[in-house]
């Protein structure tokens, strides 16, 4: 079993140790030292990286109590190694103050640790419970304090009868030699991870985001270099924002709902001015090709359009795209099943979508011409109305009024001609 140099101190940054065994697996390199300060993966923490000899560390795992070294080349005999110390220190870092902040979250709420996670921008922690803003903000606070108080970091390894007087905090039950981390102030917690020798080191705990998770919450941590960084990221884009909008910084969010405000007025008119402008469109249309063409690519557009022709013709329709990145479409009619024209389009256009009878959305990934042709081979809906015209008498005047009507309602006209039964 490799000796773990990294429990009797986690500040080693080099040393050397002699390779037990070196196996080929898909190309990557597993190599096993005699010793070795690389922390393998686990309790939540990301196995180190560094050097073995000429060859990467790309990864450390465990296997069955053996640290496995991922490297990208072989290594052999007697080597030199050397941890990436910026990568571990920033994970102690983190893994320090998760400590932290999840014993104080412990200590106001009660509330356990029940999912921790290091990530490569930023630790998640996740409670059995429901946190409140001002909770949330207390913790950050408390937390903080002990940072600027630079308590020591300590180690207790208690044995297995006084184990039981320890009050400490744990994911899981542990068998074997139990070590415990130690924060006065903030947190007891069993944990085989590496940290900060004082907690002042971990310089800074930001929480930037809470949501609901399972039957508690998940709140995101950006931990001492992180924080500086994401500070700096954000400060820049205020800075961006704060330039566009010539608003001092700290009144950025006020200008923004300004922005949005008068935005949301001119999208008012915008639709009003499409919707004049859809109207053109709709005049230039006959019954025999009740169909508009929008380059917006927008599904409500093309609603909106299919809508307005449907109240000029039997049916209307609309795709709303480019030959490119495909149309969407919608179908209106009031006097028949349009699914069924609907299921044509899908099946011609290579499209998909469906609706109700009266109107059916989707989308197909065709061009304007191949749609254009299917409209020609594939008649629109017709008008099947009729206007039964009633007339008892033959005259020269009845004949004059139904040739009138037919031309001014644009529906045909069906005459039923009744003569009166004679005594």
């Amino acid at each position: 079993m490799t000796e773990r140099l990294y429990r009797e101190n986690q500040y080693i940054r080099e040393f050397t140790a002699r390779v037990i065994s070196c196996e080929n697996v898909k190309g990557r390199f597993e190599i096993i030292l005699d010793r070795s300060a690389f922390y393998p993966e686990g309790g939540g923490q990301p196995g180190d990286r560094g050097f073995i000899g000429a060859s990467k560390v790309l990864d450390t795992v465990e296997r069955e109590d053996e640290t496995i070294h991922i490297c990208d080349a072989p290594a052999q005999g007697e080597v030199n190694c050397a941890l990436d110390w910026d990568y571990r220190f920033l994970n102690m870092q983190q893994h320090t103050g998760e400590h932290i902040f999840s014993g104080i979250m412990h200590s106001l709420t009660g509330y356990d640790n029940v999912g921790f996670h290091m990530g490569e921008s930023e630790v998640t922690v996740d409670f059995n419970g429901p946190v409140s803003r001002e909770i949330l903000e207390k913790t950050e606070l408390e937390s903080n304090r002990i940072i600027w108080k630079n308590v020591p970091v300590t180690e207790i390894y208690p044995g297995a009868e006084e184990l039981g007087n320890y009050d400490y905090r744990s994911k899981k039950e542990i068998s074997g030699q139990v070590r415990l981390i130690k924060i006065e102030g903030a947190d007891l917690c069993a944990c085989c991870g590496t940290h900060t020798a004082f907690t002042g080191e971990a310089g800074l705990i930001k929480a930037t985001s809470m949501m609901n998770y399972k039957q508690g919450v998940r709140i995101t941590l950006k931990i001492g270099a992180r924080a500086l960084e994401d500070y700096r990221e954000k400060t820049e884009n205020a800075s961006l924002i704060s330039a566009s909008l010539c608003a001092k910084t700290g009144e950025i969010a006020a200008a923004v709902e300004k922005l949005k405000e008068k935005m949301s007025a001119e999208h008012l008119k915008y639709i009003e001015l499409k919707k004049k402008y859809f109207e053109l469109m709709c005049e230039k249309l006959t019954p025999e090709f009740p169909v508009l063409f929008d380059d917006s690519g927008s599904a409500d557009d093309a609603r909106i359009l299919a809508d307005m022709i449907a109240k000029k013709f039997p049916a209307g329709y609309a795709f709303s795209g480019n030959d490119e990145d495909g149309y969407k479409y919608a179908a209106v009619s009031s006097q028949t099943d349009i699914r069924e024209t609907g299921k044509k389009i899908n099946a011609a256009l290579n499209g998909r979508g469906g609706g109700k009878p009266e109107m059916i959305m989707g989308s197909v990934s065709a061009s304007r011409a191949q749609i254009e042709e299917f409209f020609r081979n594939n008649p629109p809906v017709r008008d099947t109305g009729r206007i039964r015209i009633i007339l008892y008498f033959i005259t020269p005047f009845a004949i004059l009024s139904l040739i009138i009507l037919s031309v001014t309602s644009n529906r045909a006209i069906e005459p039923c001609f009744v003569f009166p039964c004679l005594p």
